[in-house]
């Protein structure tokens, strides 16, 4: 079901300047709240910033809630990314993508901005789990799993008019919170990476590729191979070369 509010995005003159200084306005405040160490402050900013979501009759708020999880879902983690840097160049950087994100990548409309926006909130939702990994108890993990792969996938699919988008994004997110379960309880880690964060990434990345291409009438059979082929291997490689014996908190 699509937004039942429409967004405001003025397309010139002086109400899109007011437009962009306000979605300006909001990355450097988070980046502010943060440096002066109000990380809770900064969050109920950015949920108050989606104030327009509620300003219908109830009955709509479902549906409002599910069209804007996505933007909802990149803003937390970004705030998350900016609150466990310990570097100001990287909290100015992830300031700085907060701003492209509200900016040019979030008002696109096109199939393929969409497609980016899904992959977008796919990778920076299963990165903020990385991130918190330890201070999420398992059965929060799967449940939080599961929620970040259903909206992303939800939002990719909708923008094809999938007539079975609800069926295949609770699919999506059945196989990621299933797969968070399984890990879960070995808590590998690559660098700051999840073993499950890396996995439903990869194949996630790799699934909307597919899918894409083949709505696009562009999937070749040499693609389609190319695509499973790195796929395969990156589950392979991490299969095989993890060491199971210990648990990595």
């Amino acid at each position: 079901m699509r937004p039942l509010i429409a967004k405001i995005k003025p397309a010139s003159g002086f109400s899109r300047v007011v437009h962009v200084s306000f979605n300006l306005l909001l990355p450097l405040m988070v980046f502010v709240l943060v440096r002066i160490d109000f990380v809770q402050l900064a969050l109920i900013i950015i949920l108050l910033s989606k104030w327009r979501m509620l300003a219908v009759r109830p009955r709509f708020w479902p549906a409002n809630v599910r069209a804007n999880a996505v933007d909802i879902m990149v803003s937390v983690s970004l705030l998350l990314f900016m609150a466990s840097s310990t570097s100001q160049w990287w909290q100015l950087l992830w300031a700085a993508f907060y701003g492209v994100w509200l900016i040019v990548i979030k008002p696109a409309s096109s199939s393929a901005m969409v497609s980016i926006q899904a992959m977008i909130a796919l990778f920076c939702g299963l990165m903020a789990l990385s991130v918190s990994w330890d201070q999420v108890p398992l059965y929060g993990l799967v449940f939080a799993t599961g929620v970040i792969c259903y909206i992303s996938a939800h939002h990719f699919f909708d923008s094809f008019d999938e007539p079975y988008t609800r069926l295949l994004s609770y699919l999506w997110g059945f196989f990621g919170a299933s797969l968070a379960w399984v890990l879960g309880h070995w808590l590998l880690f690559y660098g700051i990476v999840s073993q499950p964060a890396l996995l439903l990434i990869s194949l996630g990345y790799g699934l909307a590729t597919l899918y894409y291409l083949d709505h696009r009438d562009r999937l070749s059979t040499n693609v389609r191979r190319q695509i499973v082929f790195i796929m395969l291997a990156i589950v392979v490689i991490v299969v095989a070369f993890s060491d199971w014996g210990n648990k990595i908190v």
